[in-house]
Order: C-alpha cells, then sequence, then structure tokens
C-alpha cells in the first residue's frame, strides 16, 4: 500500500499525540502541523479508507494496527536519522531534527539499516577518528566554545 509523504506526517503526529497525550483530536494534529481542521478531517477520511486509522466524526480517532506499524516505523526512522547527523556527522541538534523531518519520508529502510551499521562500526571500531573529524569539523564558533 503507498502512503504518500503527507500521509505519513499526519501518522507520526497522530502516534506522538496518543503516546504523549493518551488521546488523538483534530484540533492538536491541525496545531502540530500547522493546518486547518477541515484538512485534517479529509486526510482523516483518507487514511480510514486505506484501514490505517478508525475515524468516525466527533468519536475518537485511533490508529489501526498496521497504521500504528507505519508511524513507529516512522518515528523509529526520524530518531536514527536524528542521531546519525548529530552523533556521526557533527550537525547541530536543531537541523539535525529539522533535516530528519525531511529525510525519514525519503530514504529507504535499507539505506537507514546501512547507515545503523556503519555509525555502529564508526563507534565500535574507530571511535578515535570519530572524535577527530566531529573536533576537526565542528563549525568555528563551536571551536571557540570549547
Amino acid at each position: 500500500m503507498e502512503v504518500s509523504k503527507r500521509e505519513q506526517e499526519y501518522l507520526e503526529t497522530m502516534y506522538l499525540l496518543h503516546r504523549n497525550k493518551g488521546v488523538i483530536r483534530v484540533k492538536d494534529i491541525s496545531k502540530a502541523l500547522g493546518v486547518k481542521p477541515p484538512s485534517v478531517v479529509d486526510a482523516l477520511k483518507k487514511l480510514d479508507e486505506k484501514g490505517l486509522v478508525e475515524y468516525e466524526k466527533y468519536d475518537r480517532i485511533l490508529l489501526t494496527e498496521k497504521g500504528n506499524e507505519i508511524a513507529e516505523g516512522i518515528y523509529a526512522k526520524h530518531r536514527f536519522l536524528t542521531r546519525f547527523f548529530v552523533d556521526i556527522l557533527g550537525i547541530p541538534p536543531e537541523i539535525a531534527e529539522q533535516d530528519a523531518c525531511e529525510f525519514e519520508h525519503y530514504v529507504h529502510d535499507v539505506t537507514v539499516q546501512r547507515m545503523r551499521e556503519f555509525a555502529s562500526f564508526l563507534q565500535e571500531q574507530c571511535p578515535y577518528v570519530l572524535k577527530q573529524f566531529l573536533k576537526h569539523n565542528l563549525p568555528e564558533e563551536e571551536k571557540l566554545e570549547k
């Protein structure tokens, strides 16, 4: 089943809302994604048709098992990419977070797995090289702070 980038963003947002608040509401999705409530309702209807959410007007919103599985995968990818950008590449956390949010929707799972393996290898087998890379490649303003 094809799930668009935008649908993935909705699923991930609903997953995080449920995880953090215990409930998923149209107004919270609207606020989190910066869209109007009617846009959220349209998206929920499409996701319901695909069997990824259970949505009925004025009733609770739930991720289905499949919707939750997809959302968990997107969020796990997001967390890993953020850590990779910060820990391996030395990207500032704010930028890493933004980039991960975009990158997570386009990068294949096989690529992410190889990135995980590469990061583990570097951290376990070459910690000195990684430390030198990060030290050498920090932006000038960060070098001054250290």
